[in-house]
C-alpha cells in the first residue's frame, strides 16, 4: 500500500522526466543562472589574477633557491 505522499511524489518525477518539462525548466532557470554569474564575474576574475600572482611568486622563489643551491655547492 502506498501512501498519497508516494504516489504525488512518484507523479512529479514523472512529469519532470518528461523532454518537454525539462526544456521549459531550462528556459525558466537559465536567466537565474546567468544574472548569478554575470554578479559573480568580477570575483572569478580577482580571484584567477591572484592565482596568477602565486603561481610567478612561487616560481621566483623556487628558482631563488635553485640559484642559491649552485652557488652553495661552488663554494664547497
Amino acid at each position: 500500500m502506498t501512501t498519497i505522499q508516494e504516489k504525488l511524489i512518484k507523479q512529479c518525477i514523472e512529469i519532470i522526466k518528461r523532454e518537454d518539462v525539462k526544456n521549459e525548466l531550462k528556459i525558466i532557470i537559465k536567466p537565474f543562472i546567468e544574472l548569478i554569474l554575470l554578479n559573480l564575474y568580477p570575483y572569478i576574475y580577482f580571484s584567477l589574477l591572484l592565482v596568477i600572482i602565486s603561481f610567478l611568486l612561487i616560481l621566483g622563489i623556487f628558482i631563488l633557491i635553485l640559484k642559491n643551491n649552485r652557488c652553495i655547492s661552488k663554494i664547497e
